[in-house]
């Protein structure tokens, strides 16, 4: 039977340990919603503004394509890799690493592959094998529209300039707090309208409509990079609310059967004692 001085530090031992990942959970879950909320506000608008993209895009020239659409032969390709800086959020970062490895090994063998990290959990994975261009981890110590767009613009940049054929994006989709959806987006070039999209209702445009293209097109890329990255922030306190939920009924659990076994060994060692009692008495009276 094992020690019971043994027995009381680890039921104590447990039970700090279960306060600590339930507060990490009611805080988790006050950051949830506040990113909830972020991500809600964001996605009328992002529809919409894509809507009207693939409206206008619908009705131009085959000419007409802008750079941000240019098709190029594949030789080089970036991933933007966007995963959080903390752990204990279960297997949320890991998803994203184990995606990015497999577009690297498996869709994009034959191409020199580089790495955008966003997170500190990407960036400390992908830094040993010197594809990391750029570590932009810090974004999320003030998660801004202005700030994300920085970061499109950079990318935008290395498409328009030539350095990379491809970007992707990687990031967990925000379902519900107890489902991430591990998503690979083609940012750059933009991606072309499937089947008949048409300008159904008739507009008189000022400036001309490839100008309101070329200024919708920019915008509606730093929208989207903002969107990944909002919801792979939601996704995060969503998976770690999760995790430190079962952290801790897995700990309470644990306690209880260590309390049981406490008061087995407690009985067993008075029940020994009261043996020695009683067998020593009857030793006095023969």
């Amino acid at each position: 039977m094992a020690n019971l001085k043994e027995i009381r530090n680890r039921i104590s031992s447990v039970s700090s340990t279960m306060q600590i990942t339930s507060a990490m959970k009611m805080v988790s879950a006050a950051k949830l919603k506040k990113a909830q909320d972020a991500i809600t506000g964001m996605r009328p608008y992002s529809d919409k503004l894509t809507e009207l993209l693939q409206g206008l895009s619908a009705t131009l020239d085959a000419d007409s394509e802008s750079k941000y659409s240019e098709q190029r032969e594949l030789k080089k390709v970036l991933i933007v890799a966007i995963t959080s800086n903390r752990g204990l959020a279960g297997a949320f970062n890991s998803n994203i690493i184990k995606e990015v490895n497999l577009l690297t090994s498996e869709k994009y063998a034959n191409q020199e592959v580089s790495y955008v990290a966003i997170g500190k959990k990407a960036n400390d994975a992908f830094k040993k094998t010197n594809r990391v261009i750029a570590n932009e981890s810090d974004v999320y110590d003030d998660l801004t529209f202005e700030n994300v767009a920085v970061i499109a613009e950079s990318l935008m940049e290395k498409f328009v300039e030539g350095e990379f054929d491809r970007i992707e994006i990687v990031y967990n989709k925000f379902k519900n707090a107890a489902t991430q959806i591990v998503t690979t987006e083609q940012f750059l070039p933009i991606v072309p309208i499937e089947g008949d999209v048409s300008n159904e209702t008739f507009y008189i445009f000022e400036p001309s409509q490839e100008e309101i293209i070329e200024q919708l097109i920019p915008k509606s890329l730093k929208t989207q990079l903002y969107g990944g990255i909002r919801d792979s922030f939601a996704s995060e306190h969503g998976a770690r609310m999760t995790a430190m939920h079962k952290a801790t009924d897995n700990a309470t659990e644990l306690r209880d059967q260590l309390k049981l076994t406490y008061n087995k060994a407690r009985q067993a060692a008075i029940t020994n004692e009261i043996l020695e009692i009683v067998g020593g008495a009857e030793a006095l009276n023969n």
